[in-house]
Order: structure tokens, then C-alpha cells, then sequence
């Protein structure tokens, strides 16, 4: 009894270490190949206990999560010949175990440089086709979109797929922005004269205009007072003639008082006429005879 006592721990301590040893696990964001003496023989395991017998077989893991591969910013040429440097970045993940471990060995340093040189590749090609104002405008989604597709698909023999890959900086050369900057101004400064322009002959239009309907409405404004003014005259007149036949002496003498209102209305007008005056006849006679 003794002796099972004393060999009892010792086998339960071998029994665990071969288990250890001939099983493995995968976690939910790894993914898992198996090797036999550097050989791969296995490449299709779910998250979970694995076992991997025989013994001689040895177990690769990586992260099949997302990675951010952060490019140094790289000089290249638009279409107009004109430099720009542009700082990018991709988003990768592993989509084939096996071939990954064939191409760069699991390396990540690996694995990097290679996608750097054909974003690189493809970031050349694409902004070689554009100028700056293409690159710089909307047309930059759809540069990023084709960058994805084409780096994408030049990324089967690395067993990686790319995610994205996006523009976060465009910058220009020190020597080459202040000429830019100078076309632009230019640019600015002709479509500003072209508006100045296109407004001082939209406000002598409006001013013509204006000048126009101004005249109009004045010679209208006449037209309509001199008719106004025609009928009251006439009118006047009508009434005038209607009081003098039925008065003729009233009238005379109405016509005397206000001739008598106007020519002493100021108080220091002074009139040199004879006596016998026809002006002053309603002074002599109450009648206004002669």
C-alpha cells in the first residue's frame, strides 16, 4: 500500500504532462495550423481543445484579429509630375493559416514589409493617374476604394486579406507647395474678378432698370396730374360760368375782393393808380357802379 501511495502522484503528474502534451488550445480570436518536423499537416481548427498527437507534431498559433499596419509617409508623383507625400495606413487580417506560414513564416515584421511594399505599389500606380486637385477632393473615397481592391487582390499569396486601406494625410513638398499655393491664389483671384465683373453689369442692369420704370412712372404720375388738373380747371370754369350768368354783379364784386385779398395780402405793397380806376370802382360805389 505504501508503494501505491508513493507511485500513485507520480503517475497522475505523467498522466497530466502527456495530456498537456498531446492537446492544445485554440482561442476565439486565434487561428491554428499543425506541423510535423516543419511540414504543415493541419490547418483546420476551430476555437477550442485540440489534440495533436503524435507527440513530433508541433503547434503554430496567430492572431486572425484585425491589424493596423501604420505606413511612413512615402513620396510619389501625380500625373501633372508634381510630388505629394502621402501617410497612409492599412487594415489586415489573416485569412489563410497556412499559406501566411508559407509566405512570411508567422513573422508580423514580415508580413508588414511585404504589404507596405504593394500598398506603396499601388498608392504609386493610382496617384500616377490623378492630379493634386483630383486627390485632394471628393475623388479621394474613391481612390481608397480602389486602393482596398487592388492591394486586396495582389494579397492571395500572403494568405491575408486587407480590409482597408485609407489616405490620412496629403502633403506637399516644401519647394512645390508655394507654387501651388501661387496657382491657387491666381486661381482665386481671376474667378473673383469674373464675379466683380459679372456683379457691377448686373448692377448697371438693375440701375437702367430702375432709371427706366423711374422715368415711366413719373411721366405717368404727369400724364394723370395734367389730366387731373385739366378737369378741375374745367370744372372751375364750368362752375364760374354758372355763378356769372346767375350774378353778373356778385360775381364782378366777388372778383374785386379777391384781386382786394392777393394785391394787399403782404401788408407793404404799394400801388400807383389812378382815382377813377377801374380797381378801386367797389371803393366808390356800393354797387360797383362807375
Amino acid at each position: 500500500m505504501t508503494q501505491y501511495r508513493t507511485w500513485l502522484p507520480l503517475g497522475a503528474a505523467i498522466l497530466a504532462l502527456l495530456a498537456y502534451s498531446c492537446t492544445f488550445v485554440v482561442q476565439q480570436y486565434e487561428v491554428a495550423i499543425k506541423l510535423r518536423l516543419g511540414e504543415i499537416v493541419s490547418d483546420d481548427y476551430g476555437p477550442g481543445l485540440h489534440f495533436k498527437l503524435p507527440l513530433i507534431n508541433t503547434i503554430k498559433t496567430f492572431d486572425r484579429r484585425i491589424q493596423t499596419l501604420d505606413s511612413q509617409p512615402e513620396r510619389f508623383l501625380t500625373i501633372e509630375k508634381k510630388d505629394v507625400i502621402v501617410d497612409s495606413y492599412a487594415k489586415w487580417r489573416i485569412s489563410n493559416a497556412a499559406q501566411f506560414f508559407r509566405s512570411t513564416g508567422g513573422s508580423s515584421a514580415r508580413t508588414s514589409r511585404l504589404l507596405a511594399e504593394r500598398i506603396n505599389t499601388s498608392l504609386r500606380d493610382e496617384f500616377g493617374k490623378r492630379t493634386i486637385q483630383e486627390v485632394v477632393s471628393d475623388d479621394r473615397l474613391e481612390l481608397m476604394r480602389v486602393l482596398t481592391r487592388e492591394v486586396n487582390a495582389n494579397t492571395d499569396d500572403l494568405g491575408v486579406e486587407v480590409v482597408d486601406v485609407r489616405v490620412k494625410k496629403i502633403d506637399l513638398p516644401p519647394e512645390v507647395s508655394e507654387s501651388v499655393y501661387q496657382r491657387m491664389r491666381a486661381e482665386r483671384d481671376r474667378v473673383a474678378r469674373d464675379l466683380r465683373a459679372k456683379g457691377a453689369e448686373a448692377a448697371e442692369r438693375i440701375r437702367a432698370d430702375a432709371d427706366r420704370q423711374r422715368t415711366v412712372i413719373i411721366a405717368e404720375a404727369y400724364k394723370e396730374s395734367e389730366e387731373i388738373r385739366g378737369e378741375g380747371d374745367a370744372r372751375a370754369s364750368e362752375i364760374y360760368a354758372g355763378a356769372f350768368t346767375q350774378d353778373p354783379r356778385f360775381y364782378a364784386f366777388y372778383r374785386s375782393l379777391s384781386a382786394y385779398r392777393s394785391a394787399f395780402e403782404s401788408g407793404q405793397d404799394i400801388l400807383v393808380l389812378q382815382p377813377d380806376s377801374d380797381f378801386f370802382r367797389f371803393f366808390r360805389e356800393s354797387m360797383g357802379q362807375p
